[in-house]
């Protein structure tokens, strides 16, 4: 089971960036998926979450209206659209995968090796 992050980068405080998840070596379910993410000195927190058929989402409030996820099941991709970007936004993002749904944050068993985003003038 693996999840691969790819995307981070340096932007400017309201631009945009898009991050993409590829997952592979779920054979028989679409796991939900998460975005997470850490800020230096601060604990890892959920942002986003998509359940296995793309309907239910879940979302940190830290985010509404400013981050998207969706996901491509063809492709085994999740991505996380970022705009309007602020420096609170600077974190290691991490994709991770539950087996069942978006219910609780604390359930997500897979994850991937997170990705930096740094938003900076």
């Amino acid at each position: 089971l693996q999840l691969v992050e790819s995307g981070g980068g340096l932007v400017q405080p309201g631009g945009s960036l898009i991050l993409s998840c590829v997952v592979s070596g779920f054979t028989r379910v679409h796991p939900a998926l998460g975005w997470f993410r850490q800020a230096p000195g601060k604990e890892r927190e959920g942002v986003l979450c998509i359940s296995g058929n793309g309907v239910i989402t879940k979302y940190a409030d830290s985010v509404k209206g400013r981050f998207t996820i969706s996901r491509d099941n063809t492709q085994k991709t999740v991505y996380l659209q970022m705009s309007n970007l602020k420096p609170e936004d600077t974190a290691i993002y991490y994709c991770a995968a539950d087996l069942f749904d978006c219910a609780s944050w604390r359930d997500f068993d897979y994850w991937g090796q997170g990705t930096q985003v740094t938003v900076s003038s």
